[in-house]
């Protein structure tokens, strides 16, 4: 499955490598995070991450395959 997880602001690089296994992109004060999960354990696991680095997340949403 491949997930979009949207935070407000923009990710400074060292934020940004601590999730490794996602891309990202930079956009109108968001930064928004997309790439495969692998099961809804690893989506948490993001989730949690971003909560515990102090991230808003705005949104977070299912992509199409």
């Amino acid at each position: 499955m491949r997930y979009e997880i949207r935070v407000e602001g923009h990710l400074s690089r060292t934020l940004a490598n601590a999730f490794p296994e996602l891309e990202h992109v930079v956009m109108s004060g968001q930064t928004v995070l997309f790439g495969t999960v692998i099961d809804e354990a690893h989506l948490y696991g993001l989730l949690t991450r971003c909560q515990s680095l102090g991230l808003r997340v705005l949104e977070m949403r299912q992509l199409p395959e």
